[in-house]
């Protein structure tokens, strides 16, 4: 007989269960019971009733664990002392989207060589997670493969839906089943639209293929998710953070009757995708709430141990430590200015 299936596939191997591995890597009360807390917090901030702003930041990717386990311990007590007025949560991103080729994260290629080596990746992000609970940090990150939650849900407080995958069914029909709050990013072009549209259909009952936590295929029925945020990031038009487009953002949620939430990504096509001028962004941002507006609830920023970005090569004894190699970031030093700024400007919603 002819064969006509898995012409192109030179491999499939078979991933531990998302069961085995959190039994593998098992969470503690304490770092449960802090993901409940934040995931609460951040409820409260969408819904208007927490005037707290909460801030996302940290490296645009993980590569390096030790060094993103530094951040974290620089992060956690400046996160303590401006707890009053922000919420801070570590951007901790193990998954990345490309618009051609290149690094897709660590769970995907944990050893930076291409070997894809995705059942170690899965445990390395898992023990990662755990580590950075442990001090006492929350975590966000993207989910890209609708199969990945099921393997770090449990240590994650918020998740992003990215630009290139807001329009896709199977991220919508997700998102309406995770139990975090989850922001969607307008499209790459800038279409505010399609996230509203991401939005309205993850806060609807939705069922779809997944797996269980034993790893078989299943039909996944959700009641839905009621806290979802707009993310501006900006688009092939130029950025989209200025009052005017907030205020057509938070009038198009309106219209479709839908908590008008909005995170402002200061990266990304916001600062030209210049990652210096994040700060700038995140000025504007501010001078819009002391101002009084009340419908951003959020900002998001990129940020390591050292700014810029670096170029991944194949001798990675090369690679400078603390430096993202994927998009460029602000260092600490200005990270920790921008965070004081936000506290200092942010009296005047208390």
């Amino acid at each position: 007989m002819q064969k006509v299936t898995d012409l192109r596939i030179v491999s499939s191997e078979a991933l531990p269960s998302p069961l085995e591995l959190r039994q593998l890597v098992p969470r503690t009360n304490a770092q449960t019971e802090l993901v409940a807390r934040v995931r609460r917090e951040i409820h409260e901030i969408i819904h208007g009733r927490d005037p707290r702003l909460l801030v996302v930041v940290g490296p645009c990717s993980i590569h390096d664990v030790e060094a993103g386990v530094e951040y974290a311990k620089r992060l956690l007590p400046l996160s303590n002392e401006l707890s009053d007025r922000l919420l801070v949560v570590m951007r901790v991103y193990f998954e990345k989207p490309r618009t051609t080729t290149g690094w897709k994260g660590l769970i995907m290629d944990p050893h930076l060589n291409e070997t894809c080596d995705i059942p170690g990746g899965l445990r390395l992000a898992r023990e990662f997670l755990g580590r950075v609970l442990d001090l006492g940090m929350p975590t966000a990150t993207e989910l890209l493969d609708p199969i990945t939650p099921q393997y770090i849900s449990d240590s994650v407080c918020w998740a992003a839906i990215g630009a290139r995958t807001v329009e896709s069914q199977p991220h919508r029909q997700m998102a309406s089943g995770l139990s975090m709050p989850v922001g969607f990013k307008n499209g790459t072009s800038g279409d505010l639209q399609v996230a509203v549209n991401a939005i309205l259909a993850a806060g609807q009952p939705q069922t779809f293929l997944g797996i269980t936590p034993e790893g078989r295929a299943s039909a996944v029925s959700t009641t839905g998710n009621p806290d979802c945020q707009l993310v501006l990031r900006g688009g092939s038009g130029g950025p989209n953070y200025s009052v005017a487009h907030v205020a057509d953002a938070v009038a198009l949620m309106q219209k479709q009757k839908l908590v008008p939430s909005l995170m402002v990504d200061c990266s990304h096509a916001n600062s030209s995708k210049a990652p210096e001028r994040q700060p700038e962004v995140l000025d504007a941002v501010l001078e819009q709430v002391a101002a009084g507006s009340r419908h951003i609830h959020s900002v998001m920023i990129e940020s390591n141990l050292h700014g810029g970005a670096q170029v991944l090569t194949k001798d990675h004894s090369q690679l400078k430590y603390g430096v993202s190699i994927t998009d460029g970031c602000i260092g600490w030093e200005t990270t920790e200015v921008a965070l004081r700024r936000a506290h200092a400007v942010l009296k005047a919603r208390f």
